[in-house]
């Protein structure tokens, strides 16, 4: 898998975007369902909530360095979805979910995200190995986990699991 990124403990850096950490704030905003200037019109999804929701439930575990991220386009400065590590990770086993929204599908973000993500998952001393889900129905995310030089290891109940490994 090849990753081209820099990283700070809030931020991750891509060619195209930005991945940085959600504030307590951000995460009360998409609850409320308040708008941000700084948003795609389409931001948030169903499952940018269902992360604002996680976020307000776990703080201490969602909003450190390996925890959820924003999906920012550098070129507009827009929130166009997010992703996120779910830590801690369970026997060097770490979660990764991504999400990006309807006007901004297509472009590779996810894909470029989630190579920035687990690279960085990676390079946590405590992980060894990122694993995803993606629905059958949905074969752009099963795509973008093969991409991303994932392998598939189980399906069941419609759900396809991913890992990979260092």
């Amino acid at each position: 898998m090849s990753s081209s990124f820099s990283a700070t403990d809030s931020e991750l850096t891509t060619d195209r975007l930005l991945l940085r950490t959600w504030s307590a704030d951000e995460a009360t905003a998409v609850l409320g369902d308040a708008r941000s200037a700084q948003w795609a019109d389409d931001f948030p999804a169903e499952g940018d909530r269902f992360i604002a929701g996680f976020i307000a439930e776990h703080p201490g575990n969602t909003l450190g360095a390996f925890g959820q991220r924003l999906i920012i386009e550098r070129t507009t400065g827009l929130v166009v979805g997010s992703i996120g590590l779910f830590w801690p990770p369970s026997d060097g086993v770490l979660d990764i979910g991504y999400g990006v929204v309807d006007s901004r599908r297509g472009r590779g973000y996810a894909t470029e995200a989630t190579r920035a993500m687990v690279a960085f998952a990676l390079s946590a001393p405590e992980v060894h190995t990122v694993s995803a889900g993606a629905e059958l129905t949905n074969p752009a995310s099963v795509r973008v986990l093969e991409k991303c030089g994932f392998q598939r290891v189980t399906v069941e109940d419609g759900i396809a699991r991913f890992h990979i490994q260092l």
